[in-house]
């Protein structure tokens, strides 16, 4: 047990920083963007010592993107506060919806070619699936869409699976809790969604 402990210390502390981050997700801290980018750089080295290069390549991308959703999330409240409000949460509209369509589908298609023609991936299919939806689900964050909870329910059960078959079971233990979290966040969003209505009629009245 201590050999297996020391030999996964790395990819353990990831996953301890990755759980930090869901909760600050959820809870709509901004200090989730620093922790997640401590978890990015640790899962960089983790998939790529695992083959999971698709996945390391997710984790460059949430190390730039982290850095954006910090500044957004900075930027927006300070613009908000002359409103003596926060960055708020909102809901996806149609175009939004179309776009972030179309453009997962590409996403998921060069990925795919990619993983499969040039590397030696062993699941490039769902490497893939999994990468493209977090991609989509990490900007929708930024923009605090609350759809982007849908995204990860998704991503996190296939995720779940395919590090199973894996035996990366720390990372497992990570994602099962990134996917009752999501659902967690999905509720917890809902509900200060719901909220805005009802302090948009107070002040009417």
């Amino acid at each position: 047990m201590t050999e297996w402990l020391a030999a996964h210390m790395i990819e353990i502390f990831g996953a301890v920083t990755g759980i930090i981050y869901v909760f600050l997700e959820i809870k709509q801290n901004i200090w989730l963007w620093p922790v997640g980018i401590a978890t990015s750089v640790t899962y960089i080295y983790v998939f790529r010592e695992n083959g999971f290069y698709a996945d390391m390549l997710l984790q460059v991308y949430y190390l730039v993107i982290s850095v954006y959703g910090w500044w957004a999330w900075t930027h927006g409240k300070q613009q908000e506060e002359a409103l003596n409000s926060d960055l708020r949460i909102s809901r996806i509209d149609l175009k939004t919806a179309v776009w972030t369509s179309a453009f997962t589908a590409i996403i998921f298609a060069v990925m795919w070619y990619v993983l499969d023609r040039w590397t030696d991936s062993p699941v490039p299919v769902w490497d893939a699936v999994i990468t493209t939806l977090s991609v989509i689900a990490t900007w929708m964050l930024t923009r605090k869409i609350l759809e982007q909870w849908h995204v990860w329910i998704v991503a996190n059960a296939i995720a779940i699976l395919v590090y199973i078959l894996k035996g990366m079971y720390p990372t497992v233990i990570l994602f099962i809790v990134y996917f009752v979290m999501a659902i967690a966040g999905l509720f917890e969003w809902r509900r200060v969604f719901a909220s805005y209505a009802t302090e948009k009629s107070k002040t009417i009245k």
